[in-house]
C-alpha cells in the first residue's frame, strides 16, 4: 500500500473519531479537535475503542495498515482543507450529478424507499463534515440526506442518529433501510439487506455498496428509523 493511500485511510479513521468526539468538546477549534483524535488513535483509547475500529475499518478496505513509526500527531495536524494531507487532495474529484430525490409522500416512507434514493448517490465522493452530494458527504452526512430526501429529519453526526428511531436487537433481524451503528458510534451506514451496505468510508473512497463489514461483535447499535419495508 502507497504512503499515500496510508495517509489516506488514517485520515478517514481520525476524522471519524473526531466526529464522535465533537459534540462532547467544549473546545470549538479544529485544532482542539486534530489533537483529540491522534491522542485516540495514538493510544488505542476512547469511546468506541479507535485501535480496534482503526483494525476492522482497514481490513474491510483490504488494507494492511500503516507502516510502524508514522508520526500521527503530524498527521493529524495535516487534516482539513488547507493541510498537506488533509481533504484538499479531494478537490480534484468531480462528483456525479445530484440525485433527484424519489417520489414519497410525506410520512410513508419504508425501508425499501430509503435504500433506493441512497442508491441514487453511490460515486459521490467521502468528505470530512459535507453534507452537499455536490461536493461530497461523510458518513452520517450521506444518511441525514438520504432520509431528509424522503422527508425524514435526522441529527447531523452519528452519536445523535443512533439515538433516532427504534432498536433492531440484531444484525439477524434488520431489515433493509435500517441504520448499523458501529464502534460506538465511529461509524453508520444503511443495511441493503443479505449481508451489503452501503455508506461514505473515508477519504480518497465514494459512497459504494460492499459487504456489511459491521458484526455483531462490533456493532453498537441497529436503528429502524421507517417502517421496513423488504427482507434481508
Amino acid at each position: 500500500m502507497s504512503m499515500t493511500e496510508a495517509l489516506g485511510r488514517m485520515q478517514g479513521i481520525q476524522s471519524m473519531i473526531a466526529e464522535l468526539s465533537r459534540p462532547a468538546q467544549t473546545e470549538s477549534t479544529a485544532t482542539a479537535l486534530k489533537s483529540a483524535a491522534a491522542t485516540s488513535l495514538a493510544t488505542g483509547t476512547g469511546t468506541g475503542d479507535a485501535a480496534s475500529f482503526t483494525d476492522a475499518l482497514t481490513a474491510a478496505l483490504g488494507g494492511t495498515g500503516l507502516a510502524s513509526g508514522t508520526d500521527l500527531s503530524s498527521l493529524a495536524n495535516g487534516l482539513g482543507p488547507g493541510g498537506s494531507t488533509g481533504l484538499g487532495a479531494l478537490k480534484g474529484l468531480t462528483p456525479p450529478a445530484t440525485a433527484t430525490p424519489v417520489s414519497v409522500p410525506a410520512g410513508t416512507a419504508t425501508g425499501t424507499d430509503v435504500v433506493a434514493m441512497a442508491k441514487k448517490y453511490i460515486g459521490v465522493p467521502y468528505v470530512w463534515g459535507g453534507t452537499n452530494p455536490a461536493t461530497g458527504m461523510d458518513c452520517s452526512g450521506f444518511t441525514q440526506r438520504v432520509f431528509k430526501d424522503l422527508g425524514v429529519e435526522l441529527p447531523r453526526v452519528v452519536s445523535d442518529q443512533m439515538k433516532q428511531g427504534t432498536p433492531v436487537a440484531s444484525l439477524a433481524q434488520a431489515k433493509p433501510g435500517d441504520l448499523l451503528i458501529s464502534f460506538g458510534g465511529n461509524h453508520i451506514s444503511i443495511y441493503l439487506g443479505n449481508g451489503k451496505a452501503i455508506d461514505a468510508p473515508v477519504p480518497g473512497k465514494t459512497i459504494q455498496i460492499r459487504d456489511a463489514w459491521e458484526q455483531q461483535s462490533n456493532l453498537t447499535s441497529i436503528r429502524r428509523i421507517v417502517p421496513a419495508g423488504g427482507t434481508s
